[in-house]
């Protein structure tokens, strides 16, 4: 059952849910992320070696070019992305990926940009429901370590 309500406005409209996997950096999809699988492997990012498919990535807004767009809509195609993508901001190329997902493969994936004390308030384990009118609901505030264990109510900034 949802219990904490975040207002979001979805940039990309759609229903997600899943563990969060949250940084406060921005992340380069051209050489930082694996279409094949879902890993995130840019070893200067703080989550290196994570896989992001399937989960709610968290990232205040990517780094690089449209190249970012043409990772995004290979990793959806190959049923490899994240599941959902919450922002800080209007991200152009993570919109136009799911747009043009939804267009080719009929499958988008919801982007929603959050602001401030909602962003900052993510944490990585966390279970998260995205709806179609950008709200987010978290259902637990539980976080997975880095060794896979889950811990009620911590904090995890990665």
């Amino acid at each position: 059952m949802p219990h904490k309500l975040i207002r979001g406005k979805a940039l990309v409209s759609g229903e997600a849910s899943g563990e969060a996997l949250v940084s406060s950096e921005p992340l380069s999809f051209w050489g930082g992320y694996e279409s094949r699988n879902g890993e995130i492997i840019d070893r200067r990012h703080p989550l290196n070696g994570q896989v992001a498919s399937g989960r709610i990535l968290v990232i205040p807004y990517t780094r690089g070019s449209s190249t970012t767009t043409a990772v995004l809509l290979e990793s959806i195609k190959k049923g490899t992305a994240p599941a959902a993508i919450i922002t800080r901001k209007v991200d152009s190329f993570l919109c136009l990926a799911s747009i043009v997902a939804d267009e080719m493969y009929g499958k988008p994936i919801p982007i929603v940009a959050t602001e401030g004390e909602d962003f900052a308030s993510f944490e990585t384990g966390q279970q998260l429901e995205v709806r179609r009118d950008g709200a987010i609901y978290r259902t637990s505030c539980s976080r997975r370590t880095k060794s896979g264990l889950s811990v009620p109510g911590s904090s995890d900034r990665n």
